[in-house]
């Protein structure tokens, strides 16, 4: 049976919903491997506009583009290497790495929100290719994946907008980055101080559906709350 491409979309949502409710109860990454993996094969579906394999477990890929190529999807988290087996990837027209990465609410022990996990494209490329860049190792091919993308210094990046709120400054930045500085020295841990602040303008720090906001829409929604606040 096909899925629309509608039926994909929402698919993919419900995923990654799922996947914001595992992390909140505590569930550490490396045991959702099958949901993770999950994410990435409907990813693809949805961005070939193709669909999932019909087989369950089906032998050498997963997802089958709208253009009729069979693409092997890996997703991973902290791994640092895939593994595809060699027996079955002669029937692999093409190969996509995916990598999940999570906002800094993770290594502090807080909520987890979909806003802050992102989807990494690490390789895309046609098997030929692919297998040019794997080494064999017992009867399987692997393939060692790039460290994480080179982040540019803050102090690199354009701000967009800023507020001052007193020892505190908070600047939002054309990727989104939020830095908060006390007294003139960027804080280490961006979120404490956000709600700090957030407490003091009598602020809420959760959306409608009663879980906190990510750091991004935390930070600037400070910065548009006490921008409104200095109009009036």
């Amino acid at each position: 049976m096909s899925l629309s491409q509608t039926q994909i979309i929402r698919s993919l949502g419900n995923a990654l919903t799922w996947l914001e409710s595992e992390l909140q109860w505590g569930v550490e990454p490396g045991e959702l491997n099958h949901l993770i993996g999950r994410i990435g094969e409907l990813y693809v579906a949805m961005r070939t506009c193709g669909q999932m394999a019909l087989a369950v477990n089906q032998k050498g890929y997963d997802v089958v583009s709208a253009t009729g190529e069979q693409i092997s999807v890996k997703t991973v988290t902290t791994s640092k290497s895939v593994i595809l087996n060699k027996n079955t990837f002669d029937q692999v027209h093409r190969v996509v790495v995916l990598r999940i990465n999570y906002g800094d609410d993770l290594s502090e022990g807080d909520n987890i929100s979909v806003d802050d996990v992102s989807i990494e494209e690490i390789i895309d490329e046609e098997a030929s290719k692919f297998l040019s860049l794997c080494k064999e190792q017992g009867g399987k091919y692997k393939y060692s994946l790039p460290g994480k993308r080179k982040v540019v210094p803050l102090e690199q990046q354009k701000p967009v907008k800023q507020v001052v709120y007193g020892p505190y400054e908070v600047v939002k930045y054309e990727s989104g980055s939020i830095q908060v500085k006390e007294n003139g020295v960027p804080v280490r841990v961006v979120k404490p101080a956000l709600r700090d602040i957030a407490k003091k303008i009598g602020m809420s720090i959760v959306r409608e559906n009663g879980r906190s906001l990510p750091t991004r829409q935390l930070g600037s929604k400070i910065i548009d709350t006490i921008n409104e606040l200095n109009e009036s």
